[in-house]
């Protein structure tokens, strides 16, 4: 698995914490790692993006950009509020190659949920795990509504064939509700694909040492971690 699609059922789900999280994993395992970040909106030039943040958790690993725009916005549409080129699916296959040729992983996030535009014909972080042959790993939320964006989501990859790795929750709440610890069981469900981590609420705000010597117990061996689905249903008090 040289290359990883990380993708999420929508915005703020956890995704840069999560990737943070893998990269961590990795790095403790002994492997070098590269991040990658296609299109980065709604930061300004200066501004640390979400590769930055990755590193800044995670640990020494390479970062790269392709593109960034000012305005929160999806990348086909915020490329061309800024008069800007967008970015190509074909030029993100490229770049993650590449990186993987001097890497043992490598993390390509994306921005937003999977089918959202990187350009004007309709490029999609799909069209680029596609490409690549390269699995996805799917960060999904907690609670009610998850399961209609992880089951379209799956869809989505199953139908392009692409294979969906497993499904991280992002952000586990402290005090779960009924649907957050239903869901647990419903996501492999509705998914087709394991359950392979869930991070705390608040985990991106703990201290970068803090945050490298928990993440392996937030994953599951699969993404180099020690984290294990039934415990964790068991603590949820996942029933029937």
């Amino acid at each position: 698995m040289p290359i990883l699609v990380i993708t999420g059922t929508g915005t703020e789900v956890g995704k840069t914490v999560t990737t943070a999280a893998v990269a961590a994993s990795a790095l403790a395992a002994g492997r070098s790692v590269a991040v990658l970040k296609p299109a980065q909106t709604g930061v300004g030039p200066a501004e640390p993006g979400d590769a930055a943040e990755v590193a800044r958790l995670a640990g020494p690993l390479t970062t790269a950009e392709l593109a960034r725009y000012p305005e929160p916005l999806a990348p086909a549409t915020a490329a061309r509020r800024a008069g800007r080129p967008p970015v190509r699916p074909y030029e993100v296959v490229d770049a993650a190659r590449k990186l993987a040729t001097d890497h043992d992983l490598v993390l390509v996030e994306g921005a937003g949920g999977l089918l959202v535009r990187f350009d004007e014909a309709g490029g999609t972080l799909a069209d680029v795990a596609q490409s690549l042959r390269a699995p996805v790993l799917l960060v999904a939320s907690a609670g009610l509504g998850t399961l209609n964006t992880t089951d379209l989501t799956a869809r989505e990859l199953r139908s392009r064939s692409v294979e969906l790795l497993g499904v991280v929750i992002g952000s586990w709440p402290n005090s779960p509700d009924l649907a957050s610890r239903c869901n647990v069981a419903d996501l492999p469900e509705v998914s087709g694909a394991p359950l392979l981590g869930a991070l705390p609420a608040g985990a991106g705000t703990l201290a970068p040492a803090d945050f490298r010597t928990a993440a392996p117990g937030w994953l599951a061996p699969r993404l180099d971690g020690t984290w294990q689905a039934e415990a964790f249903r068991e603590r949820a008090g996942v029933g029937g």
